[in-house]
């Protein structure tokens, strides 16, 4: 994995690790091999996993099928990306973020994540919620969230949801916004956990 393997070559500790979208998949197995080195986790509108889920496993059967399908008749095993004005974009933004996303691979989106609910539990965890507009595939995460049972219980201890209303895209449609959220999980900083 090549996130744990730059913090690991960097030699990094008290690392505030900032995730977005599918890639909360990504920042729950790091954190889960890492934990004593990750200071605080912050899932952008992300997905938070149970363990033993896949990214694909939260989103409607209309969804993981068309991507499936998409993904099997794709040369490269892959599936497209979205339009950006499901992120709440338009204009010059959705422009600049048509222009840059590629095919998924979908293997990714079938694998499962296996971690620690322990590990995870002992690293503060920031879940920030975009709300205008809400993106389909991460509103089955935003219940998670809240439940005081997700985790079987250990998620809320320890962990805290904040809004940002904008689109999935907050680090292009708010980037000053999530910078001042960003700040606030810095280790040592005022209202970080």
């Amino acid at each position: 994995m090549d996130v744990v393997a730059a913090i690991e070559a960097e030699e990094m500790s008290d690392v505030l690790l900032a995730v977005h979208s599918y890639a909360g998949m990504v920042g729950t197995g790091v954190a889960d091999r890492l934990g004593a080195r990750i200071a605080h986790l912050v899932y952008v509108d992300a997905v938070v996993p149970r363990p033993g889920e896949s990214w694909g496993s939260t989103h409607a059967r209309a969804t993981r099928e068309g991507r499936l399908a998409a993904a099997q008749a794709s040369p490269n095993s892959s599936f497209p990306p979205p339009g950006a004005s499901l992120f709440g974009l338009s204009g010059e933004q959705e422009a600049w973020v048509n222009r840059r996303q590629t095919p998924h691979p979908a293997q990714p989106y079938i694998d499962e994540l296996h971690f620690s609910i322990d590990t995870l539990a002992a690293i503060p965890r920031t879940f920030i919620s975009c709300t205008q507009p809400t993106l389909a595939t991460i509103d089955a995460i935003r219940p998670r969230v809240t439940d005081p049972k997700f985790w079987d219980g250990c998620w809320l201890p320890g962990s805290r949801v904040m809004e940002m209303k904008t689109g999935h895209d907050p680090m292009v449609s708010d980037p000053e916004g999530l910078t001042q959220i960003l700040l606030q999980c810095v280790p040592g900083a005022e209202g970080s956990r």
